[in-house]
């Protein structure tokens, strides 16, 4: 049964010290994560590996996206055989181990033992452009089966982490009343932050200008710290036995309630079981959920899961500041002095958050509810998610009548003309045409940067730090408090399973539009780079999928 914390005292000071643990544990790991996937893009487009701008986004992409898309297997293991304590650290250790392939890959020795030579004929002289030697397209990517598999492990290590370290937080409160978890989660988010800031400010600067081997050292300390942290506060943790899975139960019902006889019986069969007169068959496990109960909770998931789903397109657009928005900026001017790391950009996301959150929790929330105009957690989530738009909407500014090329490419500009409007990545794509560019040094690489300051990104990190507040926080609430007692871990770990398909469509559509048929994407000329894609269309397509979205969660929650 359930285990009470063993840690001696009143049971609310064991409480608050099991989860100050679990809110230190939380921060620690996603300082590693950010510190790991803050430089990822930068540390594959690095003379270190060579690969191309797209390919490095793509990889990106693809781990951010498994970290999320395997979470229903850690929550599997933990309902029916581990528990969510055992499987939070097993997963650590499984995350400990493959966080250390990167510091070993960047090393000159480990890499040569895990991925062998570099070819030679990644590099070719591109002084016609402003002097100097870049990279050029290789065959293959080099070390990529070594990086790929290493991204796999990682992200399973990541997502069962995740999937069992969230709902094993909110346990610890759930005795205390909605208001508890409604604040556990507001603080666990504001601890995903703290702990990313530092990452950034730290990790992020040491991988840019001192080396890789450094920079991917500290994350592995970070989850070592963490590690040791959680062992030690284990007298204090409330935690509960595996009490086995109810997916087949769960898709038994679905294929029932869609009338598939050869799956799940019979027409007649499934219009009954709507009425009570049929269930599934009882599981033998001791303190299984009954059949009634079986129903009842696929009739909650049945809707839910509409509401959950319409989360896709968001996690598509907010995944791009991890990928193409910083590979973009790359292509603007830096500060010089000290040397900026373009990832510190994500801080402005992280410090919008790290102060609404608690504005929010101890001034805007008490005053909203004493008032009882305190917005339920689908109207936030609508809100959310109208700042994303915003967020892919203003991935710039208006500008009038800018200046542009025809015929010349990186040369300069035959002819200027009219533009009347633009967002950000096609006013910067203006000022490579026109060759208002500079070579910018980042790490021990160089690239042709625009010469408009990088600040001009900072507005959609804001932006998308806001929606973060109103739509991810109310979004995690949302499934643990509407999913049933007895699924709360499973309804978390398809949460972030719909995070991750977000992800992994992302990755889909900037694969398909690399593709030679589609171009916006696909510059293969200016490899490393994106001054020769069109990345000012793949942001407006983005924008225009998150707005039917936007409608369509609206019409799903009005109907909840």
């Amino acid at each position: 049964g359930e285990r009470s914390p063993l840690l001696g005292g009143t049971p609310l000071k064991g409480r608050g010290v099991a989860c100050v643990a679990v809110l230190a544990v939380e921060g620690l790991e996603r300082a590693a994560f950010f510190g790991i996937t803050a430089n990822l893009v930068l540390y594959l487009t690095s003379g270190t590996f060579g690969w191309g701008g797209t390919q490095a986004s793509c990889a990106c992409l693809l781990f951010l996206g498994a970290s999320y898309l395997l979470s229903p297997i850690g929550g599997w293991l933990a309902d029916v055989y581990l528990g969510r304590y055992a499987t939070v650290v097993i997963s650590f250790l499984l995350y400990l181990l493959a966080a250390s392939l990167l510091p070993v890959a960047a090393s000159l020795d480990g890499r040569l033992s895990v991925c062998g030579q570099l070819p030679t004929d990644t590099i070719r002289n591109c002084s016609q452009h402003w002097g100097g030697t870049c990279r050029g397209q290789p065959p293959e990517q080099y070390c990529a089966p070594t990086i790929y598999c290493g991204l796999l492990v990682l992200a399973l290590g990541v997502s069962s982490v995740r999937a069992n370290l969230t709902p094993f937080g909110a346990d610890q409160v759930r005795d205390q009343g909605g208001d508890a978890t409604r604040r556990f989660f507001n603080w666990f988010y504001w601890s995903i932050n703290i702990g990313a800031v530092f990452s950034l400010l730290v990790v992020a600067f040491v991988q840019q200008n001192i080396s890789f081997l450094a920079g991917y050292l500290i994350p592995v300390a970070y989850l070592v710290l963490a590690l040791l942290i959680f062992l030690l506060a284990t007298p204090t943790f409330v935690t509960k036995p595996p009490t086995g899975s109810q997916v087949s139960a769960m898709i038994k019902l679905a294929l029932q309630s869609c009338g598939c006889a050869w799956l799940g019986g019979t027409r007649a069969r499934a219009r009954r079981w709507e009425d009570g007169d049929l269930l599934p068959n009882s599981r033998a496990q001791p303190g299984a959920p009954s059949p009634e109960e079986d129903l009842a909770n696929f009739q909650v998931l049945a809707r839910i899961l509409p509401v959950m789903l319409t989360f896709i397109p968001y996690w598509m657009v907010y995944f791009q500041v991890r990928s193409p928005h910083r590979g973009r900026g790359l292509g603007l001017d830096l500060p010089s002095a000290p040397q900026f790391p373009d990832a510190w950009l994500l801080l402005a996301n992280m410090v919008v958050l790290l102060v609404l959150v608690p504005l929010k929790d101890h001034v805007i929330d008490p005053f909203l509810a004493r008032r009882r105009l305190l917005p339920s957690a689908l109207k936030q989530i609508a809100l959310g998610m109208f700042f994303s738009l915003a967020s892919m909407l203003a991935a710039g500014r208006t500008w009038a009548e800018v200046g542009c090329c025809r015929g010349q490419g990186l040369g300069g500009c035959s002819a200027p003309c009219p533009h009347p409007t633009g967002i950000l990545e096609r006013e910067r794509l203006q000022y490579v045409h026109r060759n208002q560019t500079a070579p910018q040094l980042v790490g021990k690489d160089r690239y042709l940067a625009a010469t408009l300051p990088i600040w001009w990104q900072v507005p959609q990190y804001l932006l998308i730090g806001i929606s973060e507040l109103f739509a991810s926080i109310p979004g995690l609430e949302f499934a643990y408090a509407e999913a049933p007692k007895s699924m709360k871990g499973a309804v978390m770990g398809v949460f972030f399973f719909i995070s991750g398909v977000g992800s992994l469509l992302g990755w889909g559509l900037l694969t398909l539009l690399s593709l030679p048929a589609q171009g916006w994407m696909r510059c293969p000329e200016d490899y490393g780079s994106i001054n020769s894609c069109r990345m000012d269309n793949y942001f407006f397509l983005l924008a225009g999928i998150q707005s039917v979205t936007c409608l369509l969660f609206i019409w799903i929650s009005r109907s909840y």
